[in-house]
C-alpha cells in the first residue's frame, strides 16, 4: 500500500490553526501544472497567492487530491481546483507564519516548523490589492524563511 501524502493533513491543520489565530491563510501555488484552475490574470511569474480564509471562500475543500472553493477575482465568481501537488505553501498574511512544501511533496528540512515563513510570494496581491499587501510584523516587506529549532 501506497503512503498517504501528509500534505493535505498538514494543510488543515495549518488552516485550523490560522483561522483559530484570527489570522487569514493564503496559499502560494504553482499554476503551471495540469489541473490547475485559477484566474489567469493574476497568475505573476508562475505562481499565484489565494486568500483561503472563510470571508474569501465558499466550499473550501482540502482532500488528498485537491484543494478546491469557489471566490470572486474582480467581482467575477471563479471555481478554483489545486491539485494537491501544485500547493507551494501556506502562510498568514498578517505574521508570515506559515508552512513550505518541497518539490518532492513534502514538508522539507526545516521547512514544516509552523513559525517558518512562506517563501517571497509572487507579486500578485490575493483579492486585487496593492503587491505585496500589508506590511508583516510592522517591519514592513515581505516575510522570509528561518528555521526554528
Amino acid at each position: 500500500m501506497a503512503e498517504l501524502s501528509r500534505r493535505p493533513y498538514l494543510l488543515r491543520a495549518m488552516l485550523d490553526w490560522m483561522i483559530d489565530c484570527g489570522h487569514t491563510p493564503h496559499l502560494i501555488v504553482d499554476a503551471a501544472p495540469e489541473g490547475v484552475r485559477v484566474p489567469k490574470a493574476y497568475v505573476k511569474e508562475g505562481r499565484i497567492v489565494l486568500n483561503i480564509s472563510p470571508n474569501a471562500t465558499q466550499s473550501l475543500q482540502i482532500d488528498g487530491e485537491a484543494v478546491s472553493f469557489n471566490a470572486r477575482f474582480g467581482g467575477v465568481a471563479q471555481v478554483i481546483h489545486v491539485p494537491i501537488d501544485a500547493v507551494l505553501g501556506i502562510y498568514a498574511r498578517e505574521t508570515g507564519q506559515g508552512m513550505v512544501f518541497s518539490a518532492e511533496g513534502e514538508a522539507g528540512p526545516g521547512e514544516g516548523a509552523p513559525d517558518a515563513g512562506p517563501p517571497a510570494p509572487p507579486s500578485t496581491p490575493p483579492e486585487g490589492g496593492p503587491p505585496g499587501g500589508r506590511p508583516r510584523g510592522g517591519k514592513g516587506g515581505r516575510p522570509s524563511l528561518k528555521v526554528v529549532k
